[in-house]
């Protein structure tokens, strides 16, 4: 039991730990080239996921086989255009998830050619992490489009409303964690993202 619960955690530790430190090194990235360098400064435009990790985050994930990375310090002020910038800034963490999971997908399929030449013992483990990034990355990018704070889709809505509307938007920032978590509670969460997951898995995995 204990070893069956070992092989899954390092089975589906490499595809977190890439997802969600693309994901944060996407931000700080896209921050940095609109001027921005707060990410930069604080050592957090790296792909090393040691920079990136929470340990509520590391600690949901062994729990629950979900969890999330710090996340990067991004200071507006440097931005030419605040919200609109901020809104690219927010779009380059599900985009990264989503371009991961395509070079996963292709990726299983180039496992799945040379397959039969290759131990068994070897290629099932990197198809199944493989697959695990897959499903990962998808999740991931779809439940951080929830226009809620502080989750990226709120910043992408912000960024897409007009300025009378983005600020009453605004104001429901200091509640967005716990109504994030009333919504997980409820099942709410997974009914929205679940549909979105399925489909886009069926387009690039078959």
């Amino acid at each position: 039991m204990t070893n069956n619960i070992i092989q899954q955690i390092a089975i589906m530790a490499p595809p977190f730990l890439l997802a969600i430190t693309f994901h944060e090194f996407s931000h700080g990235y896209v921050a940095w080239r609109l001027g921005d360098p707060t990410a930069q400064n604080a050592g957090r435009l790296t792909m090393n996921p040691l920079k990136h990790l929470d340990p509520i985050g590391v600690l949901a994930f062994i729990i629950m086989k979900i969890g999330w990375a710090k996340p990067v310090p991004v200071n507006a002020a440097y931005f030419k255009n605040p919200v609109k910038d901020m809104m690219w800034v927010a779009i380059a963490g599900p985009a990264s998830n989503l371009l991961l999971a395509l070079i996963s997908a292709l990726v299983i399929k180039l496992l799945i050619m040379i397959e039969p030449v290759l131990p068994q013992v070897i290629i099932w483990p990197l198809i199944n992490m493989v697959a695990i990034s897959i499903w990962f990355n998808l999740v991931l990018a779809f439940f951080n489009l929830i226009p809620i704070p502080p989750l990226d889709g709120s910043r992408i809505i912000t960024g897409l409303l007009p300025a009378e509307a983005a600020l009453f938007f605004q104001k429901i920032e200091p509640f967005g964690f716990f109504l994030l978590l009333i919504l997980f509670y409820l099942g709410i969460i997974p009914k929205l993202i679940m549909p979105m997951t399925n489909f886009a898995h069926s387009l690039i995995a078959g």
